[in-house]
């Protein structure tokens, strides 16, 4: 990967993490922490790995994105919309009525998402039986199928399920990145319910296992390359994140999960965060950074 795509890579993410907080700040709710922590992961997929074409979104052999925890589709959508699905300008109808845009993605609204996503713990099984449809009807080497999960939602029991599934089916094109971001609700994730040893957990269930920095271009394109190598196993991307990046009031505090329109200060604290976002964004461009 080369110094001016990690640069254009980097540009494009500040403008999706522009274009969350205006989206919750014009809906006044929805969730902050998780979309600007997965910024960086989504611009690149969109931008540089994912086998997909916008102006043919049901293109038969694409990749497929299966995002299971729904709630952080601020950061899907700003980069769907950024890509070319849909016209950036409707991201203002977050969480709207009759809005295309629900507070989780729809398909029924929006038939060029994989899934409809809500209860935590579903999408990984979701992108299990996709897998294993590829593999059954062998296109398990023609395209990916790709799961963004939360680090949080790892406490449901049906996220389990799918991993020993597929670890004895040998999903070798499913391809799993959880967003070790360390937070949830409710607190810190080792203090609610804890993770750790996370990597052996995943490891004994017959997967490769891969851990890297969420916020570091070359090093995130080069384990995705060693994942989409692996045959004989699914693998699972740990990407360690900041919840919040980019934004140093909201970075690494769980009290940021998601935007409280009862916080008087809420409004001032998002307008801070835009401007932060604008400056940072500016500087980039200007020193080519």
């Amino acid at each position: 990967m080369t110094e001016e795509k990690i640069k254009e890579l980097t540009i494009k993410a500040n403008d999706i993490r522009e274009s969350i907080i205006e989206m919750l700040v014009e809906a006044r709710s929805g969730h902050t922490a998780g979309p600007l922590g997965m910024a960086d992961i989504f611009t690149l997929f969109y931008f540089h790995i994912l086998k997909h074409d916008p102006k043919n979104p049901t293109l038969e052999d694409r990749d497929r994105v299966v995002l299971s925890n729904g709630h952080i589709c601020p950061v899907l959508y700003a980069t769907m919309a950024h890509a070319g699905y849909f016209p950036i300008e409707e991201l203002k109808t977050l969480r709207k009525f009759g809005t295309r845009l629900q507070g989780h993605p729809h398909r029924e609204y929006m038939p060029w998402l994989e899934n409809s996503s809500g209860p935590l713990g579903s999408g990984l099984s979701q992108a299990v039986g996709m897998a294993l449809a590829d593999k059954i009807d062998k296109k398990d080497k023609d395209r990916f199928i790709y799961c963004f999960m939360s680090d949080g939602e790892m406490d449901e029991g049906n996220t389990w399920e799918a991993i020993m599934l597929a670890g004895k089916h040998r999903l070798r094109n499913l391809i799993v990145v959880v967003d070790r971001n360390n937070i949830q609700i409710e607190g810190m994730t080792e203090d609610v319910m804890p993770l750790e040893p996370f990597h052996d957990k995943w490891r004994s269930f017959n997967w490769h296992v891969i851990e890297v920095g969420g916020h570091d271009f070359r090093s995130l394109n080069e384990v995705v390359e060693e994942a989409q190598d692996i045959a004989e196993k699914p693998t699972v991307i740990i990407a360690h994140t900041i919840p919040g990046k980019g934004v140093k009031e909201f970075e690494r505090n769980y009290k940021w999960h998601a935007y409280d329109p009862d916080n008087t200060k809420a409004k001032e604290d998002y307008k801070m965060a835009l401007d932060e976002l604008r400056t940072l964004g500016g500087k980039i461009k200007s020193e080519g950074k």
